[in-house]
């Protein structure tokens, strides 16, 4: 059995579409609202699937096991996205959740899998039988993959299209998808790094942000957060960023307060302490993705909107 490289993801660099001059120097792949997964099959048929942190997240997904052995003696690395699509089949991160969390609970994971089933969208090969590929050019690489076949009934390699990003671009803004990832064509790949190669192109804008507090809600909500106070890595600590209240549901809101409240500490974890009455701290470790239009010259964010609880990031990895 081959004892397979250990990579980190590497990672894209959010940004604007390439100019028309250098359009068909990429190739663009749909950006997947999932979680970034590693999975390593060292040619026994078994699997090992690892976050974006390094975690051990096999456990989790019972239905991607058959990707070991479909790709049977063949040792390989692959990289790619692992959704949980709806009824439609676009990637719906809240039904991903459900199983996100499930790690330390195989028994569970695999009930819970039955009704909530996963798919693995594999987009890159960094290792296959002997042979490092982190320094062959993105193109060869795809190729290489797409010729593995791996198409199976939780895993796909979805179609990459070279030049037209354009109309990719427009073509998921029709679809109500995220975005777009744009690759260039010459790029090796950086394990770890936040490439300007690899560019994200989202429909909407939206940033990762650490929850340092919150607001309780009004009247029969006053249990419940009415307002989160965010905050982003900067120079001197943890820098205020603004407040979101609004974008999420009752359950989510119920499941907030949850997790806040085994956070809860007498300490404000802002670099500078926010000018907010009633505010209840927490320990700045829960992880959160927000929509919003723009930025003030403070850094602040305009007219945030919740979108999703982020439980494979860390407050490291937005440093």
């Amino acid at each position: 059995m081959t004892v397979l490289p250990r990579v980190d993801p590497m990672l894209a660099t959010p940004g604007r579409l390439p100019s028309a001059s250098m359009d068909s120097l990429f190739a663009y792949e749909v950006k997947q609202d999932g979680q970034r997964c590693m999975a390593y099959t060292p040619g026994d048929g078994s699997l090992l699937l690892r976050s974006r942190s390094g975690a051990d997240i096999t456990a989790a997904y019972p239905d991607l096991s058959g990707l070991g052995m479909a790709l049977g003696s063949r040792p390989a690395v692959l990289d790619g996205e692992i959704i949980a699509p709806d009824s439609g089949g676009r990637a719906d991160f809240q039904r991903l959740q459900s199983r996100m969390g499930l790690a330390n609970s195989p028994s569970r994971a695999t009930r819970v899998a039955s009704r909530l089933p996963v798919h693995l969208m594999l987009f890159d090969v960094l290792f296959l039988n002997a042979e490092s590929l982190t320094r062959t050019a993105y193109s060869e690489r795809r190729a290489i993959l797409q010729d593995l076949n791996l198409t199976g009934p939780n895993w796909s390699t979805p179609a990459a299209i070279v030049g037209h990003g354009q109309q990719a671009l427009e073509m998921t803004r029709a679809a109500s998808l995220e975005g777009l990832v744009a690759k260039r064509l010459t790029s090796l790949y950086q394990p770890g790094i936040r490439s300007r190669s690899w560019i994200k192109i989202r429909n909407v804008k939206t940033t990762d942000i650490i929850v340092g507090g919150w607001l309780p809600g009004h009247g029969r909500l006053n249990a419940l957060p009415g307002a989160l106070l965010m905050g982003q890595p900067g120079p001197e600590g943890l820098h205020f960023v603004g407040r979101v209240g609004t974008g999420w549901s009752d359950a989510e809101r119920i499941r907030l307060a949850g997790v806040l409240a085994e956070l809860a500490t007498g300490t404000c974890p802002f670099a500078q302490r926010p000018t907010v009455t009633g505010a209840r701290w927490v320990t700045p470790r829960l992880v959160a993705e927000v929509r919003y239009t723009t930025r003030t010259q403070a850094g602040r964010l305009r007219q945030p909107a919740w979108h999703r609880l982020r439980p494979d990031l860390s407050p490291d990895d937005l440093c």
